[in-house]
């Protein structure tokens, strides 16, 4: 039993450890719904549009945010594609894009889905340590 409850708490630790800095904030594309997984975010930015064009077949997602803030504030973005019955279309993962705002700007982040199936998008946004 002992062995069994180090075991357990040996595994609680590393995937603790090993759990990337993802929390922030994610915006559905379709109900464009915003949703803040860390609040001192939330106080930081806004969103002021979030919509869907088409580019040549392929959907481009695109997202107004603003810093409410004085200060420059450095941000990570990746976009998530979905096709029209909700499931994701890449195979693989984007990259995280680092975007800085300067204070009180607003940025346009956009991205045109590979995808032609592509046609409603996710974007999650989070601190970016300097």
């Amino acid at each position: 039993m002992k062995k069994w409850l180090l075991s357990i708490g040996v595994l609680l630790v590393l995937v603790g450890c090993s759990s990337n800095n993802t929390s922030g904030i994610k915006i559905e594309g379709q109900t464009q719904a915003v949703l803040y997984g860390d609040e001192s975010m939330g106080s930081k930015f806004s969103i002021d549009d979030i919509s869907t064009i088409d580019t040549n077949g392929h959907a481009r997602g695109i997202v107004k945010l603003a810093n409410k803030t004085s200060v420059d504030q450095i941000v990570q973005y990746r976009f998530y594609w979905y096709d029209e019955q909700g499931l994701e279309v890449n195979t693989k993962q984007a990259p995280w894009k680092r975007a800085i705002l300067r204070g009180d700007e607003t940025v346009t982040l956009s991205e045109v889905s590979v995808n032609p199936n592509g046609k409603e998008f996710r974007v999650q946004l989070r601190g970016a340590d300097e």
